[in-house]
């Protein structure tokens, strides 16, 4: 029996996924043009197009008019990031937990890379994420200071459904968000941070760090994430209900 052939526009779209995860193109690069990709892989510029739309679809790519294609993400949302950390510790009948540590409002100086995501002051929600009493995650969510006025501690509560950072921000914020992306690291744990894990300084860790976006494309908050020890998620559903931290 003779095996199917793969559609040409599948081949194309299976090398530039291979690409991407390979960090080949780096977010916001500019992919060559449809006639340089249609010479590259020796395929029509029709098929080149079916290729791109479909990483256009799946969140890796953005298309502009005008200015061809760009790398949007590295990691969408439907693959890692906004996986529910509260719901999957719950569903393996284990208790989540959320120890507030503090909160800043607004932050005086915060780090460069999260300057770069806001345009305006912003707050620093600082939170250690536990799995049955033991540390698991350290996690700072930041939030532009207009979109949470009178954010005050007694908004965290520490265990249940509504300790979702997520859910604080929708319900409590009427907050929303459609597209998010994450870049994930592995890191040597700094000293402030093996000390809330309870780990040691220097411990091989994973360092994430998650930006939510709204249907205008403005940023809505932004997580980074230490983490002790890696989950694994169920990712199906939206994005609107689920919850990194």
């Amino acid at each position: 029996m003779n095996r199917p052939v793969t559609p040409k526009y599948m081949v194309v779209h299976d090398e530039m996924l291979k690409r991407l995860k390979s960090n080949h193109y780096s977010v916001g690069t500019r992919l060559p043009s449809e006639e340089s990709l249609a010479g590259t892989f020796k395929v029509s510029r029709v098929t080149i197009r079916k290729s791109l739309e479909m990483l256009v679809d799946a969140g890796y790519l953005a298309s502009r008019q005008g200015s061809g294609y760009h790398v949007d993400c590295l990691s969408p949302q439907r693959e890692t990031c906004l996986a529910s950390f509260t719901d999957a510790v719950l569903r393996k009948g284990q208790v989540p937990g959320a120890r507030l540590i503090g909160i800043d409002v607004p932050h005086p100086d915060p780090p460069e890379d999260v300057a770069e995501v806001f345009d305006a002051p912003v707050v620093r929600i600082h939170r250690l994420r536990t799995v049955d009493g033991e540390p698991e995650m350290l996690v700072s969510t930041w939030v532009p200071t207009n979109l949470v006025a009178g954010l005050a501690p007694d908004a965290f509560p520490e265990f249940g459904p509504g300790q979702s950072i997520l859910r604080i921000l929708s319900d409590r914020f009427n907050l929303a968000w459609s597209r998010a992306c994450e870049t994930v690291r592995p890191c040597a744990a700094p000293e402030d941070v093996a000390e809330r894990l309870g780990i040691e300084t220097g411990a091989p860790i994973l360092s994430l760090a998650c930006t939510a976006y709204d249907d205008l494309d403005s940023p809505v908050f932004h997580d980074q994430v230490f983490r002790a020890t890696p989950i694994v998620f169920n990712l199906s559903g939206s994005a609107r209900k689920t919850d990194p931290a």
